[in-house]
């Protein structure tokens, strides 16, 4: 069966409960009316409670069909939205108006079981109304307030013991480059949590910058609006700052662009890594950490190749005896070497330039879902995740690449269609998904392994030492 043969069962299988659920709130409805109407009697006049339920059907089925004509079963229930209010009070109305239109032109008394009295009409419309919009504003409120995105990633999200980052962390004063990046500025976020002493926010995006740095509002988060590239000015940031820990953020991600710019790519996420780790070994810097990637495994993009020479480039600085130092004006004193280590992980859901802002896009304009290829496999973690798990790579003291175990792979098919769901709308009905094919670069699944074969498994849960670099 194919998947949107799938998507439209089930589209037929959630209507067919929804009016099960109307019919019984309209029942409910119709059978105050007469309480209220009869004072609580039971009402002997027009038959008794078997006349009732026997008109119920008739009323049910009004109300259905006007429900049904109006397209209030074409709504999903979680996304109601104001606007859409009108169509089931005018779907109400005109049931109400069939109704009172029966008992005009049927008045013969013999037919009372089709033709209810206008009182209760009137009275069950106002209360029917309300349970109607009732019941679709309560599953709106109770979705909402259980369903988030990352649980797309069929796994929990797990929150980790930040005991020891925090301990290595108070105290200091940290530099975060690329400070105003989906990741970058979580590690801002955390890192000040952790009661660092001063948070050097390296940032060359002037709007991203002003973001995190609006968002922080906090004394301690110097922002600076520095090209991690300029030598010069890098230089005498660390000379007059001193920092202790570099996290090491500022990167080009988007393997489609840095596959059409690669000299662009090499300069700012290998040369720069470079450059930056040479200041940190000429500076004292303490710890340097790299934010590193799952593509710099065996990379077939130009993004991996690069992240993977900036990988290889503070590793040949851990294995020399003498840390370089850049031409400075500072000329920095004799210090202790500094320890370099790289984090890998895959995708960050959510992050900017990630497939999850896209399809987002792509759902609030009602455009078609774009994928590459529908077997095409991403590992996931959440920001939280993920720069907890770098803050406690970098308390360790090994210099090393570690990698992050980020669980089973998503298939992007799915997170597609899932989010398309989780947004109120039908995969392959309301929101058509299409396949563009693999872009130069890509892979259909990345090379993110945390078995024996590839890692050493540290003390730390999910933190792995790469083998072999």
């Amino acid at each position: 069966m194919t998947r949107s043969r799938e998507a439209w069962l089930r589209f037929l299988a959630t209507r067919v409960v929804g009016m099960a659920v109307d019919a019984a709130v309209i029942g409910f409805a119709y059978l105050c009316a007469f309480a209220l109407r009869f004072d609580f009697q039971e009402p002997t006049s027009l038959g008794g409670w078997a006349t009732v339920a026997r008109s119920y059907v008739v009323v049910c089925a009004v109300h259905l069909v006007s429900l049904l004509v109006f397209g209030c079963y074409r709504l999903a229930w979680r996304r109601i939205r104001g606007s859409e209010l009108p169509q089931y009070i005018g779907a109400m109305m005109f049931a109400c108006g069939v109704l009172t239109l029966m008992r005009y032109f049927l008045p013969n008394v013999t037919l009372s079981h089709i033709r209810p009295p206008y009182s209760i009409t009137v009275i069950s419309f106002f209360l029917g109304t309300i349970g109607v919009v009732g019941v679709r504003v309560l599953w709106r409120v109770y979705w909402t307030s259980r369903v988030r995105e990352d649980e797309l990633l069929e796994r929990n999200v797990k929150h980790f013991d930040d005991a020891v980052a925090r301990r290595f962390l108070a105290g200091k004063t940290v530099m975060v480059t690329g400070a105003g990046g989906s990741i970058g500025s979580e590690i801002v976020r955390q890192v000040a949590a952790a009661g660092a002493k001063r948070i050097l926010m390296v940032e060359r995006g002037e709007n991203a910058l002003y973001e995190i740095n609006r968002r922080m509002n906090d004394p301690r988060c110097v922002p600076l609006m520095y090209d991690v590239n300029d030598r010069g000015k890098m230089d005498a940031l660390f000379a007059a700052e001193k920092p202790e820990v570099v996290l090491h953020a500022a990167a080009y991600k988007h393997v489609p662009m840095v596959e059409m710019n690669p000299e662009e790519g090499w300069r700012n996420n290998t040369e720069a890594t470079k450059l930056l780790a040479e200041l940190s070994a000429a500076h004292g810097v303490r710890r340097f950490v790299l934010i590193s990637t799952d593509k710099a495994v065996n990379p077939l993009s130009v993004m991996g190749k690069t992240k993977l020479a900036a990988e290889q480039s503070i590793m040949a600085l851990n294995n020399s005896s003498t840390p370089p130092l850049p031409h400075s004006p500072t000329h920095p004193l004799p210090h202790s070497p500094t320890s370099f280590c790289a984090v890998r992980f895959g995708n960050v859901f959510g992050s900017s330039g990630s497939v999850v802002p896209l399809f987002r896009e792509q759902i609030e304009k009602r455009q078609p879902i774009t994928v590459t290829h529908p077997d095409m496999k991403r590992y996931f973690m959440t920001i939280e995740e993920a720069v907890s798990l770098v803050l406690q790579a970098a308390s360790r003291d090994e210099r090393a690449i570690y990698t992050l175990d980020m669980g089973e792979p998503v298939r992007i098919l799915d997170l597609a269609e899932g989010m398309i769901e989780q947004a109120g709308y039908r995969p392959y009905v309301d929101i058509p998904i299409v396949f563009t094919g693999v872009r130069p670069g890509e892979k259909l699944f990345e090379e993110l392994d945390v078995s024996e074969r590839s890692c050493y498994k540290t003390d730390m849960a999910k933190i792995y030492i790469t083998k072999g670099v």
